[in-house]
């Protein structure tokens, strides 16, 4: 059983901090994902609380068919569908925003990399939704295919394909602002 699932059966039987653990460990990682689907930072933040207010109210059942953290994503996800069907608006917050590096003694290296970090999210941003979430799902927060697949309510297969359009389109988004690859 991984952590977010022990913590959640702890927070069900009535240990609290069980549930803050959970927000500890997911709170940050679940905030950048659902913005990519909300496209707004604050908007994104709402509803990542609403999906752990939901867990500490309506206690739904883990059934244990996928990981915890897939679980608690399709449930976010879910969420963000249901509040953009409700509001049905879109806002013009920078993905960049929302990423920010550590600290480190090199100043020049921190420059390269926050400018390729931001290179990278206004590509990405300019990605159709789907290829968005399927990207920062498989990269950002590392999960399977199978996992993504739940999430996303798709087939492996669907995943996989909809995988190779969007590094496809994200390969061609970085090369229209001028990126070069370097060649092994």
């Amino acid at each position: 059983m991984d952590s977010g699932a022990e913590c959640y059966r702890r927070f069900l039987n009535g240990d609290d901090n069980g549930l803050a653990e959970i927000i500890d460990m997911y709170n940050e990682g679940l905030s950048l994902y659902l913005n990519g689907i909300m496209n707004n930072i604050c908007e994104a933040e709402e509803i990542m609380q609403e999906t752990f207010v939901k867990l500490a109210i309506k206690k739904p059942k883990f059934n244990g068919k996928c990981t915890f953290k897939t679980w608690l994503y399709t449930i976010a996800r879910n969420c963000a569908f249901n509040y953009l069907r409700k509001h049905s608006r879109f806002s013009d917050t920078p993905i960049d925003e929302c990423f920010y590096l550590s600290d480190e003694t090199d100043i020049e290296r921190n420059y390269l990399l926050e400018e390729q970090k931001m290179e990278l999210h206004n590509a990405m941003k300019k990605l159709k939704s789907e290829y968005f979430q399927v990207l920062y799902l498989m990269y950002f927060e590392n999960f399977d295919t199978e996992s993504i697949a739940k999430i996303m309510h798709k087939s492996k297969r669907q995943i996989g394909n909809l995988a190779y359009r969007a590094k496809k389109s994200l390969k061609s988004e970085l090369e229209k602002a001028g990126f070069h690859y370097e060649k092994f």
